[in-house]
């Protein structure tokens, strides 16, 4: 059992840590996608942006 409980206890730790370094990079990326200075960097991370937050459309 104790086994069991950390190997639980380490992937949810890992889910944690990966959702978060996911977060930090949209995040990242919007702040480029608003404050870059030319219109080519702000196109290109509005597309990386658009890659990362894709959406299934609803049918």
């Amino acid at each position: 059992m104790s086994t069991l409980l950390t190997l639980l206890t380490d992937a949810t730790v890992l889910a944690a840590a990966t959702g978060l370094a996911y977060a930090l990079t949209l995040v990242g990326v919007a702040l480029v996608s608003v404050v870059a200075r030319t219109s080519t960097r702000r196109r290109d991370a509005r597309a990386t942006l658009a890659i990362l937050v894709r959406r299934n459309p609803r049918e």
